[in-house]
């Protein structure tokens, strides 16, 4: 069984590995947002579409270069963190 302290680092750092990983993907759609609605502010330009689209590919770009990163992040979440309270060990 978990002692509260053991509990509350476990999830402190599954926590801070989610805010890691989701950290790019939220810059970039901050940033395009800003730019895009900055554009559409000066052009007067209104249209839907052009908010979702570059939004969604900027997302889509950064996921996939950002993808590595990602998965050692979580792979060492796991390693350092969930396998030792599974398999029994110490930390």
């Amino acid at each position: 069984m978990l002692s509260e302290t053991e509990f509350f680092d476990i999830l402190r750092a599954g926590l801070w590995t989610a805010v890691t990983m989701s950290t790019p993907i939220l810059v970039v759609a901050l940033v395009v947002g800003l730019v895009i609605g900055l554009f559409q502010a000066l052009t007067s330009i209104q249209e839907q579409t052009l908010t979702f689209v570059p939004k969604a590919g900027a997302i889509l770009l950064i996921f996939w270069v950002s993808m590595s990163l990602m998965s050692r992040s979580l792979t060492g979440f796991f390693d350092d963190q969930i396998i030792p309270l599974i398999a029994g060990g110490a930390r």
